[in-house]
């Protein structure tokens, strides 16, 4: 799958930086998680951004038992990252024409110099953190059957990712349980969703585990330390430009972005 891998991979790329629509998959649609992935890590050396993360996806039943997995990743590009001071409300774009959403999710960041180790529980887990945040991850494709199509498609293009909104620390994150946090997604003021992160599989810290994991089959280098946007708490909700989000995460703040259309990258 080699040349067809290499098209694939191409056609997103350059649709990502014109901003144009993709009316049909660019080519077969991968088989399993082997094959997405491959695609991704094409896409990842075609498109050439540093990567400052990656966001991480939950893989539905009955999917997760044919793929042999209930998550997926992909990567979030340093230029689509936006710390988000108190009050401010950066604007995200997305693809008017392809699939958009927004979701409310905790960035947690692994310190530099991970040792290649996977923890294997929690505590082991917290020990390679140096910063948990309250964040939006902006979910867009200029393919607009990105998800419908299934999981291994949402893992070729960038694992859906536009980019991720972070906000303030969550105070004693060492400590609580971020499992217990009460999540609303607010669109243009109205919510949308309310859940904990307790309905996510093993949570935040299993989120991390799983990237940790993931990175280290395919080879990719975390010596920097990344950020791990560790799945949408309330659900993926459709966002178009021109709509104002908020993700209140009770006791420990809110954040907001506003969005807009993609433009050419040049």
């Amino acid at each position: 799958m080699s040349g067809q891998t290499q098209q694939v991979a191409a056609a997103f790329v350059t649709a990502r930086r014109e901003a144009q629509r993709l009316d049909h998959y660019p080519g077969p649609l991968p088989l399993d998680l082997s094959q997405a992935y491959a695609i991704q890590d094409a896409a990842l050396r075609l498109d050439g951004r540093e990567v400052a993360g990656w966001k991480v996806g939950r893989i539905n039943p009955p999917d997760d038992a044919r793929l042999g997995g209930n998550r997926l990743a992909g990567p979030i590009f340093s230029d689509s990252l936006r710390f988000a001071e108190a009050g401010a409300i950066p604007e995200m774009p997305v693809f008017a024409s392809g699939f958009a959403a927004a979701e409310a999710e905790m960035l947690l960041h692994v310190a530099p110099g991970w040792d290649g180790q996977v923890p294997d529980g929690d505590t082991a887990t917290i020990a390679l953190l140096d910063d948990v945040r309250i964040g939006i991850e902006i979910a867009s494709s200029p393919y607009p059957g990105i998800n419908t199509d299934g999981p291994c498609v949402t893992v070729s293009d960038f694992g859906n990712n536009m980019g991720s909104v972070i906000g303030g620390t969550i105070d004693g994150w060492r400590d609580i349980d971020l499992c217990a946090i009460l999540v609303r997604t607010l669109i243009d003021g109205e919510i949308v969703g309310e859940a904990t992160a307790a309905t996510m599989l093993d949570g935040p810290l299993g989120a991390v585990r799983f990237l940790l994991a993931n990175l280290q089959q395919r080879g990719l280098d975390t010596a920097a330390g990344l950020w791990v946007s560790t799945g949408a708490i309330t659900g993926v909700h459709p966002v178009a430009p021109g709509q104002l989000v908020t993700a209140q995460f009770d006791g420990h703040g809110a954040l907001q972005c506003r969005i807009i259309p993609a433009d050419p990258r040049r």
